[in-house]
């Protein structure tokens, strides 16, 4: 089966660590983060996958090379300008057109079963099925309105949460979308060609209203959106701890005896010397730790990635340091 990840946009939320490659390219438990996805998508059998990119393609295209490393093979296309998340399964068309296959945003970490989903997808003969879990803690994400498990409505971003459970006078806590679907391939009748479109706004609003099955299947398992540095800072440490570690060394990395250093996430050609000390917080490639300096819930880039460019709207503030920008992630 083939399959898309969505791995185009700029990352801005996770800047300062979008300025040396792209979101798909951020290392992630050992392996750039799109190649985590592509590990995913194998264990179900999709062995070919294509990936857009957009911002700084060549670091994606550097870090994931052929797709081999992760057990598929990966093709690219790249968007000059960005198409949303619906132009860009049009722009791949080529490639996706002939049988059923799966989208995935590319900034995920799951377990979720798509083997589960794809039962749901055949059984209730659809034109998409989309991937939903209950959203516990109301975080902001649209709700899903669903009966009789076809996808009838998308909504506003929820309350706040009422009660420990995330479950308001016995009801479930609201539905939200994954960014995981399965896709027939007459969906493409439906996508505008050639320009930029959502999938939510201008293809499933549109089909539903005309009568069209899209199917909704409520998942089970584990599953998160590293879409901000606290989020890809705070799910590394989660997963980390699992495994029973609490570090994660890229390579060239040097800690210097001495170095006090745990729950952290360390990117290539790292140095901390000796007496410093770092704490729950992300590491740049290339950056120096001092030995009298202290490191905590912070990210940090070498202060020359900065240069002379402007902060974006949705990224958090930060200040240089000697030779590093630190970046608290306490905002």
């Amino acid at each position: 089966m083939r399959a898309m990840i969505l791995a185009a946009g700029y990352g801005t939320r996770l800047w300062p660590l979008t300025l040396d490659r792209a979101k798909p390219a951020l290392p992630f438990m050992g392996r750039p983060l799109v190649g985590y996805v592509a590990e995913y998508l194998a264990r179900f059998g999709c062995d070919e996958i294509i990936v857009n990119l957009h911002h700084r393609p060549e670091s994606v295209r550097t870090a994931l090379g052929d797709g081999s490393d992760f057990g598929v093979k990966l093709s690219y296309i790249e968007e000059p300008v960005i198409l949303g998340t619906s132009g860009a399964i049009d722009n791949a068309r080529v490639f996706l057109e002939g049988d059923t296959f799966i989208v995935i945003n590319g900034k995920l970490a799951t377990d979720i079963d798509l083997n589960d989903a794809l039962e749901t997808h055949r059984r209730v003969g659809a034109l998409a099925t989309l991937v939903l879990r209950h959203n516990v803690e109301r975080e902001r994400y649209s709700t899903v309105e669903v009966e009789d498990q076809l996808v009838k409505s998308f909504g506003v971003y929820p309350a706040t949460v009422s009660n420990a459970s995330g479950f308001e006078h016995g009801a479930p806590a609201p539905l939200m979308f994954t960014g995981i679907q399965i896709l027939e391939t007459r969906i493409f009748d439906d996508i505008p060609r050639g320009i930029f479109s959502h999938s939510v706004t201008d293809v499933y609003i549109p089909a539903i209203a005309r009568g069209e099955r899209i199917a909704a299947h409520i998942s089970r398992g584990m599953w998160h959106e590293l879409s901000t540095i606290q989020r890809y800072r705070d799910i590394s440490l989660s997963l980390m701890q699992g495994e029973g570690r609490d570090l994660q060394i890229g390579s060239g990395t040097i800690l210097e005896p001495g170095a006090d250093v745990r729950q952290a996430i360390l990117w290539e050609n790292v140095r901390v010397e000796a007496g410093a000390r770092v704490r729950r917080s992300i590491i740049g490639a290339g950056v120096h730790v001092r030995r009298s300096e202290t490191i905590e819930d912070a990210a940090v880039v070498r202060a020359a990635l900065i240069g002379n460019q402007e902060r974006p709207a949705k990224a958090l503030g930060g200040e240089v340091r000697g030779d590093n920008f630190v970046v608290p992630l306490a905002q």
